[in-house]
């Protein structure tokens, strides 16, 4: 698949906004959680994202994916399932920037599966800054232990964590799946496969059917997602997820907006002094493009 030349910046900024989609839909899906459920919930939604990235994708695809690729697809989706379940089912029991802070700690596993998995060069720049981003969630995380949330919130703080490390292994996924398939193959395919997954579950926990009103909700949460996913496949197949997992710290600054707007989260001092080392972390990640030169061609 050839890939179009674009300058590292230009990915790096698509996936900011990539993630602050995302973080829109983290936000939509709260309030769906805490009235239907998580299982409900992610069913829903990507039911309706097949739906919506289907009239997009299959009218334009020139082909069915090779099996190479098929079974990325798979992979990713599998993966995904288990950590939006994991995921989402604790966003419902802590604070929106707290999920997003505990989460923090993929991006930084990423940098070093990166490299492991992907053969990536790591510069100093890139490891030095994402330190310094993750010293920032450590000290959200100091300022969120003060508060006593309660033992639903200290397990699903715990399901987040493990979501988080599923996620980091997801990032790497992304960056191959990027480079054989494109946003759209891989947004439609990533919506099927999640939800035959999900139909695996469902005989054994159940599900029904949302009221009339949440479905304007599920409908918005699959619009967020499926352009969210397109944004950050486009950038991935343009920088080296070493360099673009930096991005997935400004989350953060937009999980404490939409907290704050939509469930009266307060942003706490030690809220604030973290976002300032995220965003710093970011902006240094964001100065060094030369470090993270995308393979521009690969094999379908």
């Amino acid at each position: 698949m050839q890939v179009a030349r674009h300058t590292p910046m230009t990915a790096f900024m698509v996936g900011v906004l990539g993630i602050a989609l995302f973080s829109g839909m983290d936000a939509v899906m709260k309030g769906l959680v805490l009235a239907i459920g998580a299982i409900a919930t992610i069913f829903w939604r990507n039911l309706i994202g097949i739906g919506l990235s289907g009239a997009l994708y299959l009218p334009r695809r020139k082909g069915w994916p090779s099996r190479p690729t098929m079974r990325i697809h798979i992979a990713r989706g599998v993966l995904s399932t288990a950590m939006a379940i994991l995921f989402f089912w604790g966003l419902g029991r802590v604070p929106l920037a707290q999920a997003i802070a505990f989460a923090f700690i993929a991006p930084l596993i990423a940098l070093y599966l990166a490299s492991l998995i992907l053969k990536e060069t790591i510069g100093r720049m890139t490891v030095a800054a994402s330190l310094l981003a993750f010293a920032g969630v450590v000290v959200i995380f100091i300022g969120q232990a003060r508060a006593d949330l309660g033992r639903e919130a200290l397990i699903g703080s715990l399901a987040i964590l493990v979501s988080a490390v599923l996620y980091a292994l997801n990032i790497i996924i992304m960056r191959r799946q990027a480079l054989v398939a494109e946003p759209l193959e891989i947004t439609f395919f990533q919506s099927v496969i999640v939800t035959a997954t999900m139909l695996l579950v469902i005989p054994f926990v159940g599900i029904s059917v949302p009221p009339l009103g949440q479905w304007p909700f599920l409908v918005a949460a699959a619009l967020l997602a499926v352009l969210s996913m397109l944004l950050l496949s486009w950038a991935y197949a343009r920088a080296e997820a070493s360099y673009l997992a930096a991005t997935e710290y400004t989350a953060f600054l937009w999980a404490a907006l939409f907290g704050w707007l939509f469930f009266d989260e307060i942003v706490s001092p030690f809220t604030l002094a973290g976002a300032v080392l995220i965003v710093v972390g970011c902006i240094l990640a964001a100065r060094r493009p030369e470090e993270a030169s995308p393979t521009l061609e690969a094999a379908t």
